[in-house]
């Protein structure tokens, strides 16, 4: 790999170790300097290895010179006077307070406990995202932009209110202790399920910011999984069901970047290894006495990876739509259940109650009442593509609508 592709690499995989390392053995009050010094680490491999070449292990070399700064850092500034220097109880331990730990494990270890200080409450959901895609993800600021289709600007001013605000909380950087795990569990899997959704469902046009989402939130949860104190049957479930929709990604869109529904992807794109990768996970999911969303949902998505259209398919997934309701309503749950009611039972009965959801906002709605009266009254079902055509947001969504108008 050449140096001008290999730095982004390693910009994007160890980036977020090595600032995750220093926040760590910093605190949030010096979370900047951690960055700081972390993209001087690779503004000075830019220019060593542009002269000298890529050392044989470029992330030795990366981890290295990030130590070295570091603890330059600590050595000479003020900070290592006024916060290091009174914890300081003897000369053998000043050693090992300056030391710098980039070792595998304590890269993982920092990671975590990162991932539950940036997902705290205290926070907006929409500032843990923008966090969690910077600091663990390794976004740049104009990613995140795209991926919250803003400038970055916003997203500049947004994260750094968001690290005053974990500063002026003082909010540590640590795992919660055991009574308090299952409670700061949530926050951090809704971020993770959050920064999922938006890679999947985002009107980017930017396809690989999109799939990027999809990983990263995948590798998070993955990291909970391998963590014996965070392994719980709903981080099971969320990443069981990240895994199905991911297997399904490649065969969403065509060429062209156009959507394709459900009922006509190409069901040969479907990536049968991660099936059964959510297959496998939502097997550990069901250890335990708790029912979560995610469960629920990872239900659907597999009996979404069944290739068969058949009527026990349909009623499986109706089921998990109608107890998924109960425990954690949604209007687009709603809509997407009236689409199982009409391959479970009819088309007349999802009408009716596709109707009185009256998501009249919402160009999904008029997608499927479309769907839904095709075949039955054609005019409306034009009239409500028509609608859907007008409301919207991307170019890949009207070309699909557009599709559906012109074989009516």
């Amino acid at each position: 790999m050449e140096t001008g592709e290999l730095i982004p690499h390693l910009f994007r995989t160890e980036y977020r170790k090595i600032v995750s390392v220093l926040c760590r053995r910093f605190g949030f009050d010096q979370m900047e300097i951690a960055e700081d010094i972390a993209s001087d680490t690779f503004m000075t491999a830019t220019q060593a290895w542009g002269v000298m070449g890529v050392p044989q292990n470029p992330t030795a070399w990366l981890y290295n010179v990030a130590k070295n700064k570091a603890k330059n850092h600590l050595q000479r500034g003020s900070v290592f006077e006024s916060k290091v220097a009174p914890e300081i109880k003897n000369t053998t331990s000043e050693l090992q307070e300056t030391e710098i730990d980039l070792s595998p494990q304590n890269i993982n270890d920092s990671q975590l406990q990162m991932m539950f200080a940036v997902c705290h409450p205290i926070i907006s959901a929409e500032a843990q995202i923008g966090l969690s895609l910077r600091i663990l993800c390794g976004f740049g600021i104009e990613e995140i932009a795209d991926a919250f289709l803003t400038n970055k600007e916003t997203i500049n001013k947004r994260l750094f209110r968001a690290k005053e605000k974990l500063r002026e909380e003082k909010i540590k950087i640590e795992l919660p202790n055991k009574s308090e795990i299952d409670e700061r569990l949530t926050p951090v899997l809704t971020t993770i399920y959050l920064l999922f959704n938006e890679g999947y469902y985002s009107v980017s046009q930017n396809k690989t910011v999109r799939k990027d989402l999809c990983l990263e939130a995948m590798r998070l949860c993955t990291m909970l999984v391998e963590n014996k104190a965070t392994n719980k049957p709903r981080v099971n479930a969320l990443l069981a069901l990240m895994c199905f929709h991911v297997s399904r990604f490649e065969a969403r869109t065509d060429k062209n970047g156009e959507l394709i529904l459900y009922e006509d992807q190409d069901t040969s794109l479907w990536n049968v290894n991660l099936i059964n990768k959510g297959a496998y996970f939502l097997h550990c999911a069901a250890s335990g006495n708790k029912l979560s969303k995610y469960h629920l949902e990872a239900g659907i998505a597999y009996w979404n990876t069944q290739k068969a259209d058949t009527k026990e398919k349909w009623e499986n997934i109706l089921q998990f739509y109608n107890r998924l309701l109960q425990i954690a309503y949604s209007p687009i749950a709603a809509l997407n259940r009236t689409y199982a009611l009409s391959k479970a039972n009819t088309k007349q009965e999802a009408i009716a109650e596709a109707e009185k959801l009256n998501l009249t906002g919402n160009h999904f709605y008029f997608m499927l009442l479309g769907e839904l009266y095709t075949g039955i009254d054609n005019e409306k079902a034009i009239s409500n593509f028509k609608t859907a055509f007008s409301l919207a947001k991307t170019q890949a969504d009207k070309q699909a609508i557009q599709k559906k108008i012109d074989k009516l």
